[in-house]
């Protein structure tokens, strides 16, 4: 399925010089949605995964789907102030700012094998602070799993501890 054709641009979104890539038609296109949930899954077959962790928003939607396809649970990764409950947090740096992101204390056992889960990785500030979160709870991050990945960012570079899954790169 060529995803490209689905993904929508939308120059100078959130501010000028970024061009923002839209993956709205695809969760609106329930083949489109089956084919990256499957694609991503396919890629981390055989691996052992205890949970997929989902990060806010867009990803949340992607680790759900990847999760009930994998018979596992999954765990929210969220920005700060959105879980109840105590809280582990860390800051972290976006193409476009800072941000914070956490995970309720008791979301990852000591040992357990996490897939994380985003729609896009762009520096990898905000996947390393989700690998951050689920290692200072005592996981292990099996993987990483992406529809888009912008290059040029070199985000990759960032995540290069563990296993990187992408579905649609652009320069």
């Amino acid at each position: 399925m060529n995803l490209k054709a689905i993904i929508r641009e939308f120059p100078d979104f959130p501010k000028p010089g970024i061009l923002f890539r839209d993956i709205s038609p695809v969760l609106k296109d329930p083949q489109a949605l089956s084919h990256v949930v499957e694609a991503l899954c396919d890629r981390f077959e055989g691996q052992e995964i205890d949970l997929v962790a989902g990060i806010e928003s867009r990803g949340l939607a992607f680790a759900a789907l990847m999760a009930a396809h994998l018979g596992k649970g999954t765990i929210m990764v969220r920005k700060k102030g959105k879980l109840p409950g105590p809280v582990e947090h860390v800051s972290y740096g976006l193409e476009y700012g800072t941000d914070a992101l956490e995970i309720q204390k008791d979301a990852v056992h000591p040992g357990q094998k996490v897939l994380i889960v985003d729609d896009l990785l762009a520096t990898g500030g905000t996947a390393s602070a989700a690998a951050k979160l689920i290692e200072g709870q005592g996981g292990v991050v099996v993987g990483s799993a992406f529809v888009i990945e912008l290059t040029a960012l070199k985000g990759r570079q960032v995540l290069k501890d563990h296993p990187i899954e992408v579905l649609v790169s652009y320069d």
